[in-house]
């Protein structure tokens, strides 16, 4: 019986092909496109061009105004401090409602993964209100907690509540048996295990159940200030819209119109996405 030789090892070292690059160089311009500021920039640029357009060709600017003319009221409220007080007045609002609305829904989920009539009160309870539009209970808290910021606290919480709540919920129970195994088996029970092991896992969904509550708290809030009016003898943002709808500015109603959108945009940017960045994106959890 003849046994066959073990073949050497060896290596062939691998020369450079002449005259090829390994490093990839892009042009400038494919490297700016690559930006995503820079390609919202672009956008929101086109959309302003294309605004100027359509008004100057309707030549009417008590239905229309340019988005010069609106560029200009802007400036001139955020230069007199009009628009920063409004703005002021109703982010204060905003946060008490929502702030309070993130904790009844931390609470309500807390309960509903660990009783079976916690599942039930969640479950029956979003049946009931999640369908009710918030600016409908207006009247209602109107009633019951008169002219104030109370008023537009209740709203906002209804707003907010539901919405957090149920992605909340979505995200405990898409949580892999084998990590609650895995806390049990710590000791951990309870608010401890909702702490350490639910709300790290189920993040994803808690932040898209934050972003939809703010949301929606943001337009029930200006939408409650444009029937409510002022609250203490102070109006918001969404009063300062009709107060100037009434008065026939349009291109003041235009600019407060567009300091709604804009904060919109900075805090799903400055907010949100940082956020995101710092957990779930730098955890793997999400693309």
């Amino acid at each position: 019986m003849t046994t066959t030789p073990a073949r050497q090892e060896y290596e062939v070292p691998l020369q450079p092909l002449p005259g090829l690059s390994l490093e990839r160089d892009l042009p400038l311009a494919q490297r700016l496109w690559q930006q995503a500021w820079l390609r919202k920039t672009v956008i929101l640029v086109l959309l302003a061009l294309i605004w100027e357009a359509v008004a100057r060709y309707t030549a009417n600017d008590l239905l229309l105004p340019t988005f010069l003319q609106t560029a200009a009221a802007f400036w001139d409220g955020m230069a007199s401090g009009e628009l920063p007080a409004k703005v002021g007045v109703s982010l204060v609002v905003l946060l008490k409602g929502y702030v309070l609305g993130i904790v009844l829904a931390f609470g309500l989920t807390s309960l509903a993964v660990s009783t079976q009539f916690g599942r039930d009160l969640l479950g029956t309870l979003t049946s009931m209100f999640n369908p009710l539009p918030a600016i409908a209970l207006l009247p209602l808290a109107l009633l019951w907690f008169g002219l104030g910021d109370n008023s537009l606290i209740f709203v906002l919480v209804h707003s907010v509540l539901w919405a957090l709540a149920l992605n909340t919920y979505a995200g405990f129970l898409g949580v892999s048996e084998t990590l609650r195994m895995a806390g049990r088996n710590y000791g951990l029970r309870g608010l401890r295990l909702v702490l350490h092991i639910l709300v790290p896992a189920a993040l994803p969904s808690i932040l898209s159940g934050l972003k939809i509550g703010w949301a929606f708290a943001w337009r029930t809030l200006i939408a409650a200030e444009l029937v409510f009016g002022a609250s203490s003898g102070k109006g918001g943002l969404g009063w300062y819209i009709f107060q100037n709808r009434n008065e026939l500015y349009t291109d003041k109603v235009f600019a407060g119109l567009a300091v709604v959108i804009l904060i919109g945009l900075l805090v799903e940017g400055l907010v949100f996405n940082t956020l995101e960045r710092l957990t779930v994106r730098r955890w793997g959890m999400q693309r």
